[in-house]
């Protein structure tokens, strides 16, 4: 078994507690969709109860659990077991969101666990200086994103996406960045794609929109066209788009 590769750019997004049940598998199968329209990769973060379902029924998506614990079987009750999720169809894992903060210690704890088992990755940053902290642990991507804008309407601005991008890629140039923090529009997809981060997301910004599938469709299609406009400027070979499951 190896991880699952991800092409660059590529498109991530969730739900959060916003929606449950079939509300959560609709918005992953427009997702899907999406995915494979554009043939873009999209990551979808899908609530604990809707791991297998949103596996089984969208084969475009990669699935990330939003956590998970670093205990192994046996005891641990209330525990979330890593080999679980993944029994369950999750290929990856959030580590260090800011509604689940987590310790340096069992940050680097939990991307180990998930190397372990071939299961992406994907650890959330603050400050700049805690994505350069992160960095040095090496996850396969590295989401900063100031903790005020999340959910707030307001991205990021670029001061700090160029910031955290040299940061982190001074470390490690082999881990992909994101910038998803208060994106709401397709142009700001576009624009931190082009700005040298390999991917954006949203999640609230497209579960609150008055057309959730609608700008989850725009927002994937301003992904494959950051791809296109990146590889006619020469910054991205066709061959360079396949990168991930270090």
């Amino acid at each position: 078994m190896s991880k699952r590769r991800i092409r660059v750019p590529f498109f991530e997004t969730g739900v959060k507690n916003y929606l449950f049940g079939d509300d959560v598998l609709d918005l992953a199968k427009a997702a899907d969709a999406a995915a494979a329209e554009n043939d873009v990769d999209v990551l979808f973060i899908a609530p604990y109860t809707e791991i297998r379902r949103v596996s089984e029924a969208c084969p475009h998506l990669v699935v990330l659990a939003p956590y998970m614990d670093t205990l192994r079987p046996g005891r641990g009750l209330a525990d979330v077991l890593p080999e679980a999720l993944k029994a369950a169809g999750a290929q990856g894992v959030v580590i260090n969101h800011c509604e689940r903060p987590m310790t340096l210690s069992a940050i680097r704890k939990t991307i180990e666990r998930a190397d372990e088992l071939d299961m992406l990755s994907f650890v959330c940053a603050d400050t700049v200086a805690e994505a350069r902290a992160l960095a040095e642990l090496h996850p396969d991507i590295l989401n900063p994103e100031p903790s005020e804008l999340i959910g707030s309407g307001v991205a990021s601005d670029m001061g700090y996406i160029l910031e955290t991008l040299r940061a982190i890629k001074a470390i490690d140039p082999g881990i992909m960045v994101e910038q998803a923090a208060g994106i709401t529009t397709a142009r700001q997809v576009y624009d931190a794609i082009m700005a040298g981060s390999e991917a954006a997301g949203a999640a609230s910004g497209i579960v609150n929109a008055a057309d959730p599938r609608a700008l989850l469709f725009e927002m994937v299609s301003q992904v494959r066209r950051a791809r296109e406009d990146l590889i006619r400027q020469g910054r991205l070979a066709a061959a360079e788009s396949a990168r991930g499951g270090r």
